[in-house]
């Protein structure tokens, strides 16, 4: 017979709430001051819902220890959100390890894209592969994910190009929601790469036919992505799609400035976009300081395979000259708002979904310095109040 409270965590040495105050976002000022309690507990209730986060005498006051369905005795541990990736392509078939090492001889992006490789490579064997091809290895990329502390990931279509393979893909997505703990962001890409009359296509055939889906229940798409780039899909054709993405009640969430400069944060403006990725012109410092609200995802896809948000911490850290309180802000809260999810998800706030890491650590800051020392130092990984990875005895710092 199931309690009143599904999980209790309690005596952290830290929990990093990230903030308390129900902030959509944090920037400046906010991400170098994250919100947190020393000596804390963190109760979660039936329903998977956070119902209480304070000092550990106060939560241990009020909810007596026999109404939970499980405890975690986190003395001498951290607590912090889980982790949010906001951007990956990870349904694909198709290896394309071999183009690595055209990229170490020099090749570029679009040099590997001309030689018949990239993008047209994978939606070749994706559009061979079937559904439970696809699906098997989503859910074990997904897992990997999950070990190293994603409890919330953004997952793009995009390797189709057409409406059959579009859809199959994601259906996938949709199945892997339905059956995995992880929570996931579905974004319909179908604008990745051109193919003839690509835009006509979208519009006038993609589209509709997810409308009638969506409408129908039987699939659910949350943003819009087009490769807003030089001779892929310009900035009237980026326009058109997402604005016909928009009117059907999708966030716009798009590819800008990623190889060249293409005034995608204008665009994406002016369309009131959730979110624009890459944006590689602008350096990250400036957008900081300027007041940019800037989130983190690993991009995992099959020209750059990593799966752990704490390695992309790490190279934000070293590469972009983010702290870590920066990068923890942009890993938790802003990539949960780039995802129309910071109401639910990325920061330890009472009615906010109970997603958690408890790493074996007195200082959070490991996760990220320790690079990829992330699966020894993450001991319970929680979506909802259940333990979803346990990585039993880890190493003591």
């Amino acid at each position: 017979m199931s309690k009143s409270y599904r999980l209790l965590v309690k005596n952290a040495k830290l929990v990093v709430l990230i903030c308390n105050n129900g902030e959509k976002f944090l920037t400046k000022h906010g991400m170098q001051n994250l919100s947190v309690i020393e000596n804390g507990s963190v109760v979660i209730g039936s329903d998977g819902l956070i119902k209480a986060v304070g000092p550990a005498e106060v939560i241990g006051a009020q909810y007596p220890e026999g109404s939970f369905d499980k405890v975690i005795d986190a003395s001498g541990m951290c607590v912090l959100p889980g982790l949010v990736d906001a951007h990956t392509h990870p349904v694909w078939a198709g290896d394309r390890v071999h183009e690595f090492a055209m990229k170490l001889a020099g090749a570029t992006y679009m040099d590997v894209h001309r030689a018949g490789g990239g993008i047209h490579f994978t939606v070749e064997h994706t559009r061979a592969a079937r559904s439970s091809e696809l699906l098997g290895s989503l859910s074990s990329r997904l897992v990997r994910m999950q070990r190293a502390g994603t409890t919330l990931v953004e997952c793009k279509s995009g390797y189709g190009l057409d409406l059959q393979t579009e859809v199959k893909m994601l259906e996938v997505i949709e199945e892997a929601r339905r059956t995995l703990p992880i929570n996931i962001s579905s974004t319909y890409c179908g604008a990745h790469a051109t193919v003839e009359e690509a835009t006509k296509d979208i519009l006038q055939v993609q589209l509709p036919r997810l409308k009638e889906q969506m409408s129908a229940g039987t699939l659910r798409v949350d943003n819009i992505d087009v490769f807003c780039e030089q001779g892929v899909f310009d900035l009237g054709s980026t326009r058109s799609i997402l604005q016909a993405g928009k009117d059907l009640g999708l966030n716009i969430n798009f590819h800008g400035d990623e190889l060249h400069p293409m005034n995608s944060a204008q665009l994406g403006a002016e369309l009131g976009a959730l979110a624009i990725s890459h944006l590689e012109e602008p350096r990250a410092r400036d957008m900081l300081e300027a007041g940019v609200i800037v989130a983190l995802g690993s991009d995992f896809n099959p020209n750059a395979y990593c799966c752990s948000m704490p390695i992309v911490m790490h190279l934000a850290c070293v590469n972009m000259r983010m702290s870590m309180p920066e990068a923890l802000a942009a890993a938790t809260i802003n990539a949960a708002y780039a995802l129309g999810r910071s109401h639910t998800h990325g920061s330890l706030e009472v009615n906010k979904h109970g997603d958690l890491l408890v790493l074996n650590t007195t200082r959070w800051e490991h996760l990220i310095y320790q690079l990829g020392g992330h699966q020894e130092l993450i001991r319970y990984v929680v979506i909802k109040g259940n333990i979803v990875i346990d990585n039993g005895k880890t190493m003591d710092l």
